[in-house]
């Protein structure tokens, strides 16, 4: 299945990074999410050849190669990584509150397994260019995070899936202790939105939740909490370019935030979707709205990898709910681990 076009947003590398991506093969697994089919596009566009891994059957790019597979399996993956010049893991599980607390095996062992083996792979194979994709639910809760002070003493904020993220990090430090690589790199990506995100009302993330009520006319469209609480949310374009920067630069095995850097509280999230299509809206006070802020530190991924992010909420928002009228069944075709 592929989707209908729709305006993404250019990018164009620096020269210096463009040049160790031209040519080379590159593996992405979750190449059909939000970050990865951005990640496959922008290397594609500048000379890679691309190969997307998921359980999802989509074919987003005629110029990609797509497999849908099971990354629980090791031989996969080893088959996937042998003779790649770079991985890109940035296959995960979104969910929402409601299920991250109902179905925490749903989130915990399919990551676990996911992770330990893409990572292990690339490391027998050998991969000269690896990245992984943490998450801002790896954090204990604070109100500012910043890289180089977490502290793993703490239990993160999202239990089972934060956990299962901490683990993979552990994973690339013991083959930095044990093996002496410092060839994995590590982000962690905030709230991340945009095409292709999880539109499935019943386990949606907080923007496409609110999308896909928006589009199918409920009046008014309910929203939990008193919309106080502070998101950092980065569109899947900039996640991507991050991502990109962080496997050809490196972060020898350290991790770096990958975020907008600024907080949203969701009622100016709620109010600038209404400056892009008029609706009605409630907040039920009732409802948990989850933690008070969550906003990323980005600092260190400024310095280390030169990331700053470009798309601004009002651009990102209208592109997504843009393409969502136009591929609003997609997330139907994708795989469901609730």
């Amino acid at each position: 299945m592929s989707v209908h076009a729709f305006e993404q947003f250019e990018v164009k590398l620096p020269a210096e990074i463009a040049r160790q991506i031209d040519g080379k093969r590159a593996l992405v697994t979750g190449g059909t999410g939000m970050i990865g089919r951005e990640v496959v596009r922008i290397l594609l566009d500048h000379g890679a050849s691309v190969t997307s891994v998921s359980l999802d059957n989509l074919s987003l790019d005629e110029r990609a190669t797509y497999t849908v597979g099971d990354l629980s399996n090791l031989e996969l993956c080893m088959n996937l990584t042998s003779g790649v010049d770079m991985v890109f893991h940035v296959a995960g599980i979104k969910g929402s509150i409601v299920v991250t607390k109902e179905k925490p095996a749903s989130f915990f062992v399919p990551l676990l397994m996911m992770n330990t083996n893409v990572l292990e792979a690339a490391r027998r194979n050998n991969v000269r260019n690896v990245v992984y994709t943490s998450s801002i639910g790896a954090y204990a809760p604070a109100e500012v995070f910043i890289e180089s002070e977490d502290d793993f003493t703490k239990p993160p904020m999202d239990m089972f899936p934060g956990w299962a993220k901490r683990m993979a990090e552990l994973q690339v430090e013991a083959y930095k202790i044990q093996y002496g690589v410092d060839n994995f790199s590590i982000v962690r990506p905030s709230n991340i939105y945009g095409p292709g995100d999880n539109f499935n009302d019943g386990n949606a993330m907080v923007i496409p939740s609110l999308i896909a009520r928006i589009a199918r006319g409920d009046n008014p469209v309910v929203v939990w909490g008193d919309g106080s609480a502070e998101r950092d949310f980065l569109h899947a374009t900039d996640a991507a370019i991050g991502t990109i920067r962080a496997c050809v630069l490196g972060t020898k095995s350290k991790p770096v935030n990958l975020g907008f850097g600024r907080g949203v509280t969701i009622r100016q999230l709620v109010e600038t979707l209404q400056q892009i299509t008029s609706f009605n809206a409630i907040f039920d006070v009732e409802k948990p709205g989850g933690f008070h802020r969550r906003i990323m530190d980005i600092n260190q991924a400024s310095r280390d990898i030169g990331f700053m992010p470009s798309v601004d909420l009002y651009a990102g928002l209208k592109q997504t709910y843009d393409w969502f009228k136009l591929n609003d069944h997609e997330f139907l075709q994708k795989k469901n681990y609730f």
